[in-house]
């Protein structure tokens, strides 16, 4: 076992598995994840496949579809010698398997012990320390604008304007009491379910849902994000995509934010007139040292590195969690609190 584990290290053959299709050019925060790891397991000598919905296409990876309706186990290619799961299936892998939750559950259910967190509040909260960061591939956001007395004259949020736990409404009031513009990147224009009546409004521009370029260049040119969320992040991409870009994030330190937005690259309170008063101090904010943060910390090298040694405990006949994973604490209210 030991011989042949030594030479898997070396090169493996992973199986990445989602139900959705890949690539994806807009809202999609798991299809780009799992597209980021699967390019730097690649560089690093690894092949890679991906079992995933029709329609699905890679240049840099086989490409096989994904069928629901049929044992989980037949779908699996010859020579694979791990399986990397991002949803569940209709039956546990034969051979070695890892799967990564990428969201939050909110009632009692055992999970695989094979299961991986995205950060480490995510893990905590289903009694595990099994976590791993997500991380960008910078070669798909450019070069970014780092002169602090660069013209600059919006913040941003970024994220599914329409869900209501984000809270949209939340962000633009902070722009509001902190005057400044606010671009939205993300859902649609009018929500009347969150009372937002904005048709003449001029501080605030909805922009839809944008990705690729499109998004890149309003993230380039903001001053930071706005990401006051009511409900615990799992880990929040939208907070490595902007300090990229050297964009502070200000917002509610709820799930993945306080271990991720470091009090020298943003802040993190309960209340729209605080993050307001923060706002009012973006120039104390470095955005050379949002951006290196990132590539230290959160790209897919890094990502991959860590799933690398994950997928090499399996191979060696190891549980990832010593019990099956379960949420620990209930919470009561859909809505973490803000005002």
């Amino acid at each position: 076992m030991t011989a042949k584990l030594n030479a898997l290290i070396l090169r493996m053959h992973i199986l990445i598995v989602n139900n959705t299709s890949i690539p994806v050019h807009k809202y999609g925060g798991t299809e780009r994840v799992i597209w980021w790891l699967g390019k730097a397991l690649v560089q690093e000598g690894h092949q890679v496949s991906y079992l995933v919905a029709p329609g699905s296409s890679c240049e840099f990876a086989n490409v096989y579809t994904y069928n629901e309706s049929v044992p989980f186990n037949r779908l699996i290619p010859e020579g694979i010698d791990v399986v990397h799961l991002n949803h569940h299936v209709n039956e546990i892998p034969n051979i070695p398997y890892i799967q990564t939750m990428h969201g939050n559950l909110n009632h009692e259910m055992e999970l695989d012990q094979n299961t991986v967190f995205v950060s480490k509040n995510h893990a905590a909260r289903f009694g595990s320390n099994c976590y791993v960061h997500n991380g960008i591939d910078p070669m798909d956001y450019g070069t970014p604008i780092l002169d602090n007395n660069a013209n600059k004259n919006y913040f941003h949020f970024l994220g599914d304007a329409a869900w209501r736990v984000k809270n949209v409404k939340g962000a633009i009031n902070i722009a509001k009491l902190a005057h400044q513009k606010l671009r939205v990147v993300g859902g649609v224009r009018f929500n009347f379910n969150q009372g937002i009546r904005l048709s003449f409004d001029t501080h605030v521009r909805f922009d839809g849902m944008q990705g690729g370029s499109a998004k890149n260049e309003i993230i380039k040119y903001s001053k930071g994000l706005l990401f006051p969320v009511r409900w615990h992040e799992p880990f929040g991409l939208a907070l490595i995509e902007s300090l990229y870009f050297g964009c502070p994030v200000f917002g509610t330190p709820y799930g993945s934010l306080p271990e991720i937005v470091l009090p020298e690259v943003g802040f993190l309170t309960t209340t729209a007139s605080g993050l307001a008063n923060a706002v009012g101090n973006i120039n104390s904010y470095s955005r050379k040292t949002c951006h290196e943060y990132v590539m230290d910390k959160f790209t897919h090298i890094q990502m991959s590195a860590s799933y690398i040694r994950l997928y090499e405990k399996v191979l060696n006949g190891e549980k990832l969690n010593p019990k099956a994973p379960i949420i620990q604490s209930i919470q009561p209210d859909k809505f973490l609190p803000f005002n």
